[in-house]
């Protein structure tokens, strides 16, 4: 199998190292780079979660409704005095809200497998490349590695793509999506 990654790794390497050779000057290549390669892994994991969503509408609509539903009724039964029937209907409303939500998170997760691969590529290019910090982090090491610097630069990325999601041509529906599975 490590061969198949290493297959992998060289057959996108071409693409990748465009980014880390824009300006010539090697941190401000690195950082550009390893910003796109973030994005790209953003962008992936966006792309992944919103067909995940989309397969899953109907089901993530059925939850949304029987929880509303459920949670009409059991506020009917609770005005009405029936505490037996407000009971049972507030469970299940609560029992469809946390199939949701579980649903939400299960998909919440599918936003991350790019990183791995991401971080993988970086290992082939910048393993052993360490960069030095800065007082007062040398206090606790000298250096630090390539997934040091990825993480706070994925963010940023992370940052960069919600602001812009409700613009873009694809994603601006599937953020509307989201904002209306929400409600």
């Amino acid at each position: 199998m490590v061969n198949g990654f290493n297959q992998f790794y060289y057959a996108i390497d071409s693409y990748i190292i465009f980014f880390y050779r824009v300006t010539g000057i090697g941190m401000v290549d690195y950082l550009i780079g390893t910003f796109c390669l973030s994005l790209i892994a953003v962008l992936l994991g966006e792309l992944t979660i919103s067909l995940a969503i989309r397969a899953n509408t109907a089901y993530l609509t059925g939850l949304s409704n029987r929880m509303k539903e459920k949670e009409a009724l059991s506020i009917k039964a609770y005005e009405t005095g029936n505490m037996a029937e407000y009971k049972a209907l507030n469970k299940e409303a609560t029992d469809a809200w946390g199939r949701k939500f579980f649903a939400m998170l299960a998909h919440s997760a599918a936003i991350l497998w790019p990183v791995p691969f991401a971080l993988g590529w970086m290992q082939t290019r910048f393993a052993g490349i360490d960069f030095p910090i800065a007082f007062p982090f040398s206090l606790v090491a000298d250096s630090v590695g390539y997934t040091f610097s990825f993480f706070p630069i994925y963010v940023l990325a992370r940052i960069v793509f919600g602001k812009l999601r409700p613009y873009l041509p694809y994603f601006a529906s599937v953020h509307r999506k989201l904002a209306e599975m929400s409600a």
